[in-house]
């Protein structure tokens, strides 16, 4: 964790909780957890940053007090390293799986300049973002009589279909295939750091969970940006948990022109962004 940090030039106590940390969700330090990784460079899976980035997941999550585990799992052939942490309440209460990708993509494959293609994707929104904000809930959800046993899930292999030897979304393919008993709701984060952030209900989500998410979002005030209007069906790490029927929802903002492109950099990402969407997943959990 040392070495991740003094990567980016942010202090320990910048990160770390605080004997009097206030418990609200702050756009600022999710930025820097974007930092950190993008520092790191591409984390194309197999990749020194690929490690690197793992490694920091867990040693954040630990020194927030979570219970982290690091499953081996093998998909393809190919190894994946899924990373679980949870905070687990009173008996009874429900269980979420808030969830991201932390594996960025071999080949930016979408890029107008075919020379660029054939490097990997630097994955600040396609990644980094939703990373970034399961870390700053990690630091302000309740440590004690949480409402509900919440479970962080960042998945591995997800990003890399289409390119041979790979598919999409192993990781949480893995995760949902293993579970034996099913958690209440699934929430997916991916692509929320975009600066010009426009959320839209994703057509194959739950609709109940999707309609509780975004009422609270209109309720705090950020109508504007979860635009309760249906727009893309996308298959992405919410779709195993569907296929097991667990209701699940992708919040995803896919109008990003610099998706899979060489471009998705820390300059397409705010804070602004990483606060809303933090804002809004973290008083739904605390009302459950």
């Amino acid at each position: 964790m040392g070495m991740a940090l003094v990567l980016v030039g942010i202090g320990v106590s910048q990160l770390l909780p605080g004997h009097n940390a206030p418990a609200a969700f702050d756009g600022q330090r999710a930025y820097a957890h974007a930092e950190a990784q993008m520092a790191f460079g591409p984390r194309t899976p197999g990749s020194l940053a690929h490690e690197q980035t793992r490694a920091y997941i867990a040693d954040m999550l630990a020194s927030y007090g979570w219970q982290v585990e690091q499953p081996a799992g093998e998909l393809l052939g190919k190894p994946v390293y899924n990373i679980l942490a949870t905070r687990p309440s009173a008996e009874g209460a429900p269980w979420i799986i808030l969830g991201a990708h932390y594996d960025s993509r071999f080949f930016a494959d979408h890029d107008p300049d075919p020379v660029l293609q054939l490097q990997p994707v630097p994955g600040a929104n396609d990644g980094a973002s939703g990373v970034a904000v399961l870390l700053e809930l990690a630091r302000v959800l309740p440590q004690h009589d949480p409402a509900a046993t919440v479970t962080l899930a960042f998945f591995d292999a997800e990003d890399n279909g289409g390119i041979d030897g790979w598919d999409w979304i192993m990781g949480s393919r893995l995760v949902a295939d293993s579970l034996a008993e099913l958690p209440d709701a699934v929430v997916i984060l991916d692509m929320i750091g975009d600066a010009d952030l426009q959320i839209y209900l994703e057509r194959s989500s739950d609709p109940r969970l999707a309609a509780e998410i975004w009422a609270q979002a209109a309720e705090l005030g950020y109508g504007d940006v979860f635009i309760n209007e249906p727009k893309f069906t996308i298959m992405d790490d919410h779709t195993p948990f569907l296929a097991r029927e667990i209701p699940a929802v992708d919040i995803i903002d896919f109008d990003y022109p610099y998706w899979h492109t060489s471009q998705d950099t820390l300059d397409k990402i705010s804070a602004e962004s990483l606060q809303i969407v933090g804002e809004v997943v973290l008083a739904w959990v605390l009302r459950q």
